[in-house]
């Protein structure tokens, strides 16, 4: 059986973790009073440790995260092709514009298509 902690993106649950902090225009301090998970462990996240459990569970509640969504499994396939994930949810930003989104949408996909052709 894989060790489960080395299948988990930390990095990038933290990142996600960091967009929403930022998004919703809060400090660390306030994240942890919201969710019970100490300064501490925030601290150990962003230098890339993996939190516990009950930690990453409360984190994720707060920020609206799937832990599932950061597990890298061999032959795991994501429910949703990655571009269109990420266009789905910028069109339906409440703080965008449709013009805006659509802007945003045409700088992704050239950006994400110019990428994926470079590691192919």
């Amino acid at each position: 059986m894989p060790d489960a902690d080395k299948n988990f993106d930390a990095d990038a649950f933290y990142k996600a973790l960091a967009d929403t902090v930022e998004a919703r225009n809060v400090t660390w301090k306030a994240v942890s009073e919201a969710t019970g998970v100490s300064v501490t462990t925030l601290t150990r996240m962003a230098q890339g440790r993996s939190p516990d459990a009950a930690s990453q569970a409360a984190l994720a509640a707060w920020a609206g995260l799937n832990p599932a969504d950061f597990v890298k499994l061999p032959g795991k396939r994501p429910s949703q092709e990655p571009l269109s994930a990420a266009l789905t949810l910028l069109r339906a930003d409440p703080k965008l514009k449709p013009e805006g989104a659509t802007a945003l949408e045409a700088i992704i996909r050239t950006a994400y298509n110019q990428l994926r052709k470079c590691n192919k």
